[in-house]
């Protein structure tokens, strides 16, 4: 029997992504062991090998948990669990973060490009300081071999208090979680933490000269730069 013309055809399978099966077999893993809060999942290159995957691969996976909630990864102290499983489908979760990532991307370019543009206009001799520090906070940290994830944070919110502005500060705080994810995904890309770290610098001069059209641009490179993650590019068909 030949179907109908207006019939709709059947929705097209998601490809599940390697890195996506590898986070999956590590909480599948977690649980079969009993791990809890506070345990340490071996180190990278002895899971890969357990696993049976490249490095490179479960990095991303591992990112991807973090993103999620599931791990921390700490500079010097491996991969802990926050113990957070309740996540039913760990590959739904990754999923729904990758899906909120162009969103989060659009928001902090604009709401981020006006914010540093004020900065340039109204920033005090304090907030300068508090910029400064932020940077130098950031240097420390990528030199001990750190990501600069709270660092990063610290520079942004800097900026923001610079802005003087209470309800962009208010609407910053009310997003901080998602931009957390983005920004945790950013600065795991290789070199990455050191371009930040050089985009942040452009900011914070733009804003010490007073420009704000040069602190607005320098914000908008920074964001676009910042959102070239490998979780989106694996989106693409």
């Amino acid at each position: 029997m030949t179907p109908k013309a207006s019939a709709e055809l059947p929705t097209p399978l998601a490809r599940t992504r390697l890195y996506e099966q590898v986070a999956e077999q590590i909480t599948t893993w977690i649980q079969q062991n009993g791990l809890k809060a506070g345990d340490r999942l071996p180190p990278e290159r002895e899971l890969a090998a357990r696993l049976g995957v490249s490095r490179a691969t479960l990095s991303q996976a591992l990112v991807a948990l973090e993103v999620v909630g599931v791990v921390v990864v700490r500079h010097g102290d491996g991969t802990v669990l926050t113990g957070k499983l309740s996540e039913s489908r760990i590959v739904e979760a990754i999923r729904a973060h990758a899906d909120r990532m162009p969103e989060i991307i659009d928001i902090r370019d604009a709401l981020e490009t006006k914010i540093a543009a004020l900065a340039a206009q109204r920033r005090t001799e304090d907030d300068l300081r508090a910029i400064e520090a932020a940077l130098d906070t950031m240097e420390a940290a990528i030199t001990h071999g750190d990501r600069g994830v709270e660092a990063d944070e610290q520079f942004h919110a800097a900026v923001t208090a610079a802005a003087h502005s209470d309800l962009l500060a208010r609407t910053m705080r009310e997003i901080a979680s998602l931009i957390r994810e983005s920004r945790i995904e950013s600065l795991s890309q290789p070199g990455r933490p050191r371009n930040s770290l050089n985009g942040h610098r452009a900011i914070a001069d733009a804003i010490r000269a007073r420009d704000p059209e040069g602190a607005a641009a320098a914000m908008h490179a920074h964001v676009e730069m910042v959102s070239d993650v490998a979780l989106l590019r694996d989106q693409e068909p």
